[in-house]
């Protein structure tokens, strides 16, 4: 009854009430990054959800479209704004996958939605995490983030669609608050973000 009538009940009327709440962090944070990013303030990239169904998915841009002599992107480092690393290390870069949930593409709490490009590359067992809809934030990002191994990852992902209940979401829940408080797990060591998943 929790998993298929009072999550996605829960799921929404939290992402209307925080929406709501934080419309005036929403509507700032979108001002800075128009002006940093050229007037792009938002990141809209195809994700898989739940199914391995695509959609896609909107974040705030914490990076710029700068390019080389050659026309190829710059590396992430070098095109992360300064007001793109304070959205990224505070996790305002989230905010806007509030209307994703509203949407019913993704839950608050689930296995992180990741490259469609990825697909072929899961195992048996580790394409499993595509059993619930994606999330916000999940346990593999309560439990290291982006320190751990992808395999690490996945094994968190398909526990929890395993052994998801409403006082493991709220458990999560909380876990998150703590983790974006203290900034941890955000990127790997030396990297701006997480090492690209290459296959078992």
């Amino acid at each position: 009854m929790y998993k298929n009538i009072l999550k996605p009940l829960f799921d929404f009327l939290a992402a209307f009430i925080g929406l709501v709440v934080l419309s005036p962090i929403f509507l700032v944070v979108t001002l800075g990054l128009a002006i940093a990013n050229n007037g792009k303030p938002f990141f809209f990239q195809r994700r898989p959800g739940k199914d391995e169904r695509i959609f896609k998915i909107i974040k705030f841009k914490s990076m710029n479209d700068k390019k080389d002599s050659k026309g190829n992107l710059l590396p992430d480092s070098a095109r992360l704004t300064k007001i793109g690393s304070f959205v990224r290390k505070t996790s305002l870069d989230e905010i806007p996958q509030l209307i994703n949930v509203l949407k019913g593409d993704m839950s608050f709490i689930g296995p992180r939605p990741l490259l469609p490009e990825y697909l072929p590359l899961y195992n048996e067992i580790q394409r499993h995490r595509h059993d619930v809809k994606p999330g916000i934030t999940g346990w593999a990002q309560v439990n290291g983030r982006n320190t751990v191994s992808w395999e690490k990852k996945f094994e968190y992902d398909v526990w929890y669609v395993n052994n998801q209940t409403f006082f493991l979401d709220v458990k999560i829940f909380f876990m998150t608050i703590k983790k974006v408080f203290i900034k941890e797990g955000i990127s790997q060591e030396g990297q701006v973000t997480a090492e690209s998943f290459k296959g078992n």
